[in-house]
């Protein structure tokens, strides 16, 4: 199996792929524009990508392709759509960069309470300006909003935590108990939360239905003097709102991501948010620490060791959920060559499209049972042609609930 790695991964990552007996093509130098002819032309079967991105043009490129490993959290830079249509897997390593994630977000909400970067510049010009910059609020007993409670959300609630901050938390997933057990506040909403909070860090991922969920209406629901800090995804915040509300005065802000931001890791960029002065922005680096790098490469390898093994990736993110079977045909079976064709032959038949299907063997490696999920019930007489096998010990079907 070939595996290319397009982004650049520690080294430590490198050689645990390389130690699957792998063929490693490490191309740590790939841009996105040059991946299609790369994975073209060493055909490989495994891509590892960080920020790369992974439009329709690579999947067309590369027929052997069958996994995409984003060795990140989120896969907003993979087209799922593209990979679908050509039967890729896609996933991601959740959680892996979360601490990171929330210790640059701790280190912006002080960076923009104590206005370090502009107290470091002035000093660095040798002023001494204490009068201005000793005038902070502080962080004990204020409230600290969070928009999303995923690994990264509940990360930096700890650390708020810590600091003796209140923490609210919109999230419609953020079950009751679990808030309770955490210590949090469940806001019944985004823009309750938006009106109650003195500081709101944004943690949700990027998608359709969070597509500058934080737009101009949701920061003009901010109290005067409010923080925002967002080490999400672009995209999520609307850059230009967000730019505008800082430019007023009213609030200030600090950005990791950016909706126009480089696929590059060095590239010029100039952005209307980064020239105002009440906001901080820093290259997209909430995952960039080698604590992080190293346990992220080391979920992809064993990603990769799983789909080598067995050829299935239980973590795949597109993946059909949910389908609509509504029986399962349970054959326990001779384990021999030929009998789950003779099955499937049967099925298709009767035009029955198989949903789920899983086959074990048991000791002695003499006897197996197959149990296979379908659209709709198949016939009586079709049941009874496979009770009828030589090969078929018992079938019984059962209805899904």
């Amino acid at each position: 199996m070939r595996v290319l790695i397009a982004d650049k991964l520690p080294p430590s990552g490198v050689r645990a792929i390389a130690a699957l007996g792998v063929e490693l093509i490490d191309r740590p130098d790939l841009c996105s524009d040059a991946l299609p002819a790369a994975l073209g032309d060493c055909g490989a079967e495994v891509l590892v990508v960080r920020s790369t991105k992974v439009g329709a043009d690579v999947f067309a490129a590369a027929p052997c392709l069958g996994l995409v490993v984003r060795a990140g959290a989120g896969v907003n830079t993979i087209d799922i759509a593209a990979a679908n249509r050509h039967g890729v897997f896609v996933t991601n390593c959740p959680g892996k960069n979360a601490i990171a994630v929330a210790e640059l977000t701790m280190g912006l909400i002080l960076a923009l309470d104590r206005r370090i970067p502009e107290a470091v510049a002035q000093m660095r010009q040798g002023q001494w300006n204490k009068k201005r910059f000793g005038q902070a609020e502080g962080l004990h007993g204020r409230r600290l909003g969070l928009v999303g409670f995923g690994h990264i959300g509940r990360e930096v609630a700890r650390r708020a935590q810590a600091f003796g901050m209140f923490v609210e938390v919109f999230d419609p997933a953020l079950d009751p108990a679990v808030a309770a057990a955490l210590d949090v506040e469940r806001s019944p909403d985004l823009h309750t939360l938006m009106r109650s909070c003195d500081i709101v860090s944004i943690h949700a991922p990027y998608g359709k239905a969070t597509h500058h969920l934080i737009g101009g209406r949701e920061l003009a629901m901010l109290r005067d003097g409010a923080l925002v800090v967002h080490t999400a995804r672009g995209g999520v915040v609307d850059d230009g709102a967000l730019a505008e509300a800082v430019r007023t005065g009213r609030i200030r802000a600090a950005l990791d991501v950016f909706e126009d931001e480089p696929t590059a890791s060095e590239a010029p960029f100039v952005s209307a948010a980064t020239e105002l002065t009440g906001l901080y922005a820093t290259p997209h680096i909430g995952a960039s620490t080698e604590q992080a790098e190293r346990a992220t490469a080391s979920a992809a390898a064993a990603i990769i060791e799983e789909y080598l093994r067995t050829g299935n990736v239980p973590t795949a993110v597109n993946l059909q959920r949910g389908r609509a079977a509504h029986f399962t045909v349970v054959v326990r079976h001779r384990d021999r060559v030929g009998v789950l064709a003779a099955i499937l032959g049967a099925l298709r038949e009767e035009q029955l499209n198989v949903q789920e299907m899983q086959n074990v063997v048991f000791e002695g490696q003499e006897t197996a049972c197959a149990s296979i999920s379908l659209e709709r019930q198949p016939s009586a007489a079709l049941v009874e042609r496979l009770r009828g096998h030589a090969d078929v010990i018992a079938v019984d079907m059962r209805a899904l609930p």
